[in-house]
């Protein structure tokens, strides 16, 4: 269970603060930040990785009831930036992984490298964003970690091989496993993810399980324009 109170932080090169008053992200549920650009997605997952320091001295982030710090082994974060040296093979990287994660699982990184189509011998530098990235979904889901934090992981990816990913994704996630997303891919995202938490500018508008939305007869992207205070008829007035 990952744990923040209090949480306050700034977004880089912006006056904007992310700030969490309470939030709790279950173990097992594969859970989607969603918000439009500049609403804390990103900052969020750095806040819960441990990446760079936190504003509000009397508050805390814990996984599992330890500082994030006690429990790095149990943590993958997938993001462009990657964590690969440009001048390693696939091969060579998951040396590297094995030497830092004790519980890397070899097998299943090679069948996902075979799933992504990447040669295991080509030099990463060689390689496109699009499979840089993949790459890097191959590394995040076989470190052995109990939760895995994706930043925007279908940037560079069409859509067929979104919706590959996402079936792969859920048919191989192991019950201890506990996947955080942000995305911008709300439609495709919505029929895997147990539950959505909407940001906007910083702040926590809207938590509510897919069950819930379903029930109240809402779809994911109608809680977001809602809780963004979004006007699809505000563009008429400029053409009228």
């Amino acid at each position: 269970m990952i744990e923040l109170k209090y949480v306050e932080k700034q977004y880089p090169g912006s006056n904007k603060v992310l700030f969490i008053n309470e939030l709790v992200i279950r173990t097992g549920e594969v859970t989607a930040v969603v918000g439009a650009n500049g609403s804390g997605k990103t900052t969020l997952l750095k806040a819960i990785m441990g990446i760079g320091e936190v504003s509000n001295p009397y508050g805390h982030i814990l996984i599992d009831g330890k500082s994030v710090q006690e429990q790095y082994e149990q943590m993958a974060f997938i993001t462009e930036e990657g964590s690969f040296l440009p001048k390693m093979t696939p091969l060579q990287y998951a040396g590297f992984l094995a030497d830092y994660f004790p519980r890397f699982d070899r097998e299943r990184y090679l069948k996902l490298l075979e799933f992504f189509e990447l040669d295991a011998d080509a030099r990463i530098k060689t390689m496109s964003t699009g499979q840089k990235s993949k790459l890097e979904i191959c590394a995040g889901f076989s470190k052995g970690a109990k939760y895995i934090l994706m930043d925007e992981p279908f940037n560079g990816k069409d859509m067929f091989t979104r919706q590959d990913f996402l079936k792969l994704m859920i048919a191989s996630m192991k019950d201890e496993e506990t996947l955080v997303i942000t995305t911008h891919i709300i439609d495709e995202i919505e029929n895997v993810i147990d539950r959505a938490i909407v940001l906007h500018e910083g702040r926590v508008k809207a938590d509510v399980t897919i069950d819930e939305l379903r029930e109240a007869g809402q779809c994911l992207p109608e809680l977001m324009a809602q809780t963004a205070g979004y006007k699809p008829n505000a563009y008429k007035k400029f053409i009228e």
